[in-house]
């Protein structure tokens, strides 16, 4: 156990990750060396961020939760807390469960943290009070918490409550901070995007908050996660056609597509709707790459219902991507009043076919960039290949660029570079320098 160090551990969503990075900063203030999810944990302090959205992602968080007590108990770590998501929601049931944590924090109490370590909170607007663990060129940048949708099976209105929406001016400085700081591109995160400004402007600002970001000098890329397809603002695409920094990308969470299933989910959209939604967004910005996420095994999920969620993905021909089983959470809308009553084999093996039909049309619309040239900035370097994204790629869920280290040894992280695609995988294109 090393003194004076903090291990800092995050589960779940980018959005989690910037909690994280703001406390981490806290801790450095306070005098702390800081390690982020280490592979070698030994702390005197560890501190667990953890997701509580679906059954996978808790089971996770409390298996970590466990792992953690158990390296107190053999004395190589010291004191243990945990904040986040899943303590947001269930906090007396693990309070009772672990007893041997040292303090349990929901996920806008970890300021609490602090004061009973005895210590302080500092204020410092230099990068909107964080300490960025990406790659130093590029960062997450939330901008609203919970969300007011109503969707049968979520539980993150129970976990984050109604959409609060930071204000414009706040996000702008945290933008100047980070391009200052030699971020290059942000990623625009919250559970819905597409409903910010609703509540405390009376008005949908988002295009408005995405010209003013774009307007920061320096700042060479904007990407958008996540849109939400109900009273979607079609005004965000005319901007991101117009805006060469503003990356022509978009995830947008679909679910399904059967008007049965798109009732059941409390969606507030339609099938016809939908397809007529995304039409739009191809004719607006030629060239889009939009991400959706789809779910199976919803209660009354028919078989019919499957087949033309299946049929959808074949017609849309989605650029990227991921796909996940029904979880029934206790508090939803579709806990209280569904029955979920289709079986977890059944349910995975509709989300197998979703994926390999989907893996199928990757691959072809990857080999149809073969001959391209795309701005592609580089995210790492690994022992052959130097690792790179596009425009079209989001870090850690996206594909990426593969360019041989023995034929570019002079590429730099964190810079752009033209490169021409020579072949490419189901996932993965590989390239040179044009």
């Amino acid at each position: 156990m090393r003194k004076n160090q903090v291990d800092v551990i995050t589960l779940g969503c980018s959005k989690n990750l910037v909690d994280s990075e703001q406390l981490i900063r806290q801790f450095l203030a306070n005098g702390y060396k800081v390690n982020h999810n280490s592979s070698a944990v030994n702390g005197e302090i560890v501190v667990l961020n953890t997701c509580g959205f679906i059954g996978d992602a808790q089971e996770e968080s409390i298996n970590m939760i466990l792992k953690m007590v158990e390296a107190k108990k053999s004395g190589r770590i010291g004191q243990v807390y945990v904040m986040g998501c899943l303590t947001e929601r269930f906090m007396d049931e693990l309070k009772k469960e672990i007893p041997e944590v040292d303090g349990y924090y929901g996920k806008f109490n970890w300021k609490n943290l602090l004061t009973d370590l005895g210590k302080a909170y500092h204020h410092d607007p230099l990068g909107g009070n964080r300490s960025i663990t990406t790659p130093a060129h590029y960062a997450y940048m939330k901008i609203s918490e919970g969300c007011n949708r109503s969707c049968s099976y979520c539980a993150i209105p129970i976990i984050t409550g109604k959409h609060k929406s930071r204000p414009m001016e706040s996000l702008i400085e945290e933008a100047k901070a980070l391009v200052a700081s030699g971020v290059k591109e942000i990623q625009l995160i919250a559970q819905d995007l597409t409903f910010y400004g609703l509540d405390i402007y009376k008005k949908n600002c988002l295009a408005e908050l995405m010209q003013r970001l774009s307007d920061v000098r320096g700042l060479e890329w904007l990407r958008l996660h996540y849109a939400y397809p109900a009273d979607f603002p079609r005004e965000i695409l005319d901007v991101m056609r117009e805006r060469d920094n503003i990356c022509n990308y978009l995830d947008i969470a679909l679910q399904h597509i059967s008007d049965p299933m798109l009732r059941a989910m409390r969606r507030r959209v339609t099938k016809a709707e939908t397809y007529d939604l995304l039409r739009y967004m191809r004719q607006s910005v030629p060239g889009i790459h939009l991400r959706t996420t789809l779910m199976t095994g919803h209660p009354h999920e028919t078989d019919q219902d499957f087949e033309e969620l299946l049929q959808f993905v074949r017609d849309i021909r989605f650029d990227r991507m991921g796909a996940f089983v029904y979880s029934h959470e206790s508090g939803t809308y579709a806990y209280e009043q569904y029955e979920d009553h289709i079986p977890l084999s059944v349910k995975q093996e509709r989300m197998d076919r979703l994926m390999q039909t989907q893996e199928q049309i990757a691959g072809e619309l990857n080999a149809a960039k073969v001959g391209q040239t795309l701005r592609t900035l580089i995210d790492r370097a690994e022992e052959e290949y130097f690792i790179g994204r596009t425009e079209y790629d989001s870090p850690e869920v996206d594909g990426e660029v593969l360019l041989a280290r023995d034929e570019h040894p002079n590429l730099q992280v964190g810079h752009f570079y033209p490169v021409e695609i020579i072949s490419a995988d189901t996932f993965d294109l590989y390239g040179r320098i044009h």
